[in-house]
This record gives structure tokens, C-alpha cells and sequence, in this order.
């Protein structure tokens, strides 16, 4: 069996790659390690790289089946968690949920430019087996869906999801 040890690279078809790199680069914090011609960019944190690539016909941030279901982004801790919705929510991005614990840790998840669906979160030591019983064991994807129900229940004016302010 293998060993991974991590995700190397993530490659993501977008609208615009320029808005996503603002994003991503911007905004999370990504370095811009190199760019092939105007359609590719590659972004850089340690040795992890996200690859953005102009997507060939042009994808709506409704179809979710056509996109990446969710990746994640690990923080050092539940506290780091927090800062990082707040420091998001105060870019004017997007927060799908707020920070909640979830499996292996907190986690909060938020929509890129595109409508890619990102986790950030932190993982407790002892993982699935240290559990707390106020577990929320939904999918990133239902997440997501349970969310915009509720922001029309409760009749809240639908927020851009865009990450410029």
C-alpha cells in the first residue's frame, strides 16, 4: 500500500484565472510561483501547489456537479479556525457556514470566485476517535445545500460571492 503523505497539487478549471489568483493569492495567502501564459497560473504555499487553469467553456457557480466537490485547507488549531472565518468574513468572502465542529476537528467552509466549494479546518490529535457528541457528520455538499435553504427561510438577501470588497 502507499504512503501518501499529502496533496502536492490541486487543479482547478476557472472562469477567470486573474480573479481566481486574486483570490487565492490575494486574499488566502497562495505566493504566485509561476504563470504559463495568460491561462495557467501556479500558486504556491511550502510545497503545495494550486494550479489554476482557464476552464474551455465557462462554468456557473450553481452547477456544483461539474466543479470540484470541496478541498480543505488545515490550520493549526481551533482558535487559528475562528481567526481565519473572521479574517475572511472581513474581505467580504463569502462564509457558507461558520466555524462548527466537525470529524476530525472545527472546520467552516466558504465558495472561491468560482463557486468551489473550501474547508478550512484543524484536526484534534486522537482524530475521529476523540469525536465530540455535537458532531456534524453532514457532507461539504450538503452542507452547502442546507445553507442556502436556510438563508431563504429565513428571507436573508443572497451575499456575492465574490472575494473582492
Amino acid at each position: 500500500m502507499m504512503k501518501l503523505t499529502g496533496i502536492n497539487q490541486i487543479t482547478l478549471r476557472v472562469n477567470d484565472v486573474r480573479l481566481a489568483e486574486e483570490f487565492y493569492a490575494g486574499t488566502l495567502g497562495f505566493r504566485v510561483d509561476h504563470r504559463a501564459g495568460a491561462n495557467i497560473s501556479y500558486l504556491r504555499i511550502n510545497s503545495d501547489l494550486l494550479v489554476l487553469v482557464k476552464a474551455e467553456t465557462p462554468g456557473s457557480a450553481d452547477a456544483r456537479d461539474i466543479r470540484v466537490d470541496h478541498f480543505g485547507f488545515r490550520l493549526a488549531s481551533d482558535a487559528e479556525v475562528d481567526q481565519a472565518a473572521a479574517y475572511l468574513a472581513d474581505r467580504g468572502v463569502h462564509l457558507v457556514t461558520r466555524p462548527a465542529h466537525r470529524r476530525e476537528g472545527r472546520a467552516f467552509f466558504v465558495m472561491d470566485p468560482d463557486g468551489n466549494l473550501i474547508e478550512f479546518y484543524s484536526m484534534r490529535p486522537e482524530g475521529l476517535q476523540g469525536a465530540p457528541e455535537s458532531l456534524d457528520t453532514r457532507s461539504a455538499s450538503q452542507i452547502a445545500a442546507d445553507s442556502k435553504r436556510e438563508e431563504v427561510e429565513a428571507g436573508e438577501p443572497k451575499k456575492t460571492r465574490r472575494s473582492r470588497k
